[in-house]
């Protein structure tokens, strides 16, 4: 247990016209890159953070890497505790309603598709991180155990 580490990540949930962002991972689980299962699911853009960097740059940084979108303004919104066996993260879930520019499959290797949903009906299977930052948002709550 104590060889283990906890990362941290972040979500970031891209709102238009009461529209989300959700890209799907690749069907590959070697390709989804993804400790928390996320093999062919759908996901909001984000990542891991870097050393060094605030909760914003690498929020923005992720999203300008798989998307191609520059996020303009955001918030924080929520925060999880995400664990599976094997794998424990501390997401940081995000809101951006101000961005520009179009999604684009800039890590095909990762996500295979961009698509814009209606907050009321989310595809699924949803990665679960991004779930749990949705439930917070509608439910209006920072965190919940």
């Amino acid at each position: 247990m104590g060889d283990k580490k906890i990362g941290v990540g972040f979500g970031v949930m891209i709102l238009r016209d009461g529209k989300v962002l959700l890209g799907r991972r690749h069907d590959d689980p070697e390709k989804a890159d993804s400790l928390l299962e996320g093999a062919g699911k759908w996901t909001m853009p984000g990542g891991k953070l870097h050393f060094g960097e605030t909760f914003e740059e690498g929020a923005k940084r992720e999203v300008m890497e798989e998307t191609g979108i520059k996020v303009k303004s955001m918030k924080v919104i929520t925060l999880t505790n995400d664990i599976v066996e094997g794998a424990h993260f501390v997401t940081t879930g995000f809101l951006c309603e101000d961005s520009e520019g179009e999604a684009q499959v800039l890590e095909p290797d990762e996500i295979t598709e961009w698509k814009w949903f209606d907050l009321n009906e989310l595809p699924s299977p949803i990665y679960f991180p991004s779930e749990k930052v949705f439930e917070n948002y509608k439910e209006g709550v920072f965190y919940k155990n």
